[in-house]
């Protein structure tokens, strides 16, 4: 049976054990996770585009400190932050993305606006914010973007001399690289369009400019009304390597797959054997939900007009 609409959004992946969360910080997880899912479907219940209920709920959540986007975004080696954000259309597989932007408040809007005001894809920094500032949208200095948390994961990974993924501090003999953070969202919307929105700030002490596959089309985020709308959370060079979201929506188009099947293969076949560890939000053209991971957790929430209420949840 159809969905009318159906929303699923992830706040990234990784190594997040129960044993290392206080009940308030769940709690606090939770009630983010809630918000955003509201934000979005608000949209969709109104008989709103799935694009708009997409961003919604990512600007909610780069609102949020508690995630690797937006205001929670992590440091790089230099002491700043670089952020990237991606959204796509089903409808028309129109995209836009920016990568290293610095100072726009929602690094999500300016994806939008690449796609909706350019004649192009995919622009970078300092042309990222160059654009973002041409449109009136928020802007901040970097103290908006401060938080005391990311700036002592920053003071850690310069003693460790590595790149640090996001979330959670290592366990005993854990490799410290295993913690991903991104933020995502997926749409299908009650005329039956899907879309796909992901952000993140990258990898905590990042160098040489380095960007990850959320920003990228076809890897972390993807949409196409015949298939299904992708958001991506993992270590990104694996999700690049394997085309992640384009994969997914490959095997539904002409191997048949459904969609948890294609997730699964994807997730847990092609990803987890090579040591991409990480999962994904998607939904399919009749409003299925998958929030497949390989990870010990991903934090996810989901709702269609199906359900009885919402779903949020972060362990396995």
């Amino acid at each position: 049976m159809t969905a009318s609409f159906a929303l699923a959004l992830h706040g990234g992946a990784g190594t997040i054990s129960p044993a290392l969360m206080t009940p308030d910080k769940e709690h606090a997880y939770q009630r983010a996770l809630l918000a955003a899912l509201e934000a979005g479907t608000a949209v969709l219940r109104q008989g709103g585009p799935a694009l708009d209920a997409v961003e919604q709920a990512v600007r909610s959540l780069e609102d949020c400190p508690l995630f690797n986007a937006g205001r929670g975004a992590v440091f790089t080696h230099d002491g700043h932050h670089e952020m990237d954000a991606a959204i796509m259309d089903g409808r028309n597989r129109a995209a836009g993305a920016v990568a290293g932007a610095r100072a726009v408040q929602n690094p999500i809007r300016a994806a939008r606006l690449v796609m909706e005001q350019t004649e192009h894809v995919l622009l970078a920094y300092p042309g990222a914010d160059e654009l973002a500032r041409l449109h009136n949208l928020p802007m901040q200095p970097p103290e908006y973007f401060f938080t005391q948390h990311r700036f002592d994961q920053l003071q850690e990974a310069l003693q460790e001399g590595r790149m640090r993924l996001d979330h959670s501090q290592a366990l005993p003999n854990e490799d410290p690289k295993k913690k991903m953070g991104t933020v995502g969202a997926v749409a299908r919307d009650q005329h039956g369009h899907l879309a796909a929105a992901t952000s993140t700030g990258g990898m905590t002490n990042k160098q040489y400019s380095r960007i990850g596959d959320s920003p990228i089309i076809g890897s972390g985020t993807f949409a196409d009304d015949r298939t299904c709308a992708i958001s991506c959370t993992g270590h990104g060079e694996f999700f690049l390597r394997a085309v992640v979201a384009h994969d997914i929506s490959c095997l539904m188009e002409y191997r048949g797959l459904s969609l948890a099947e294609a997730c699964r293969v994807v997730v847990h076949e092609k990803l987890a054997p090579v040591g991409g560890e990480g999962g994904l939000v998607a939904v399919d053209a009749a409003g299925n939900v998958a929030l497949p991971f390989n990870s010990e957790g991903m934090y996810r929430a989901s709702l269609t007009s199906a359900d009885t209420g919402p779903f949020v949840a972060i362990y396995k």
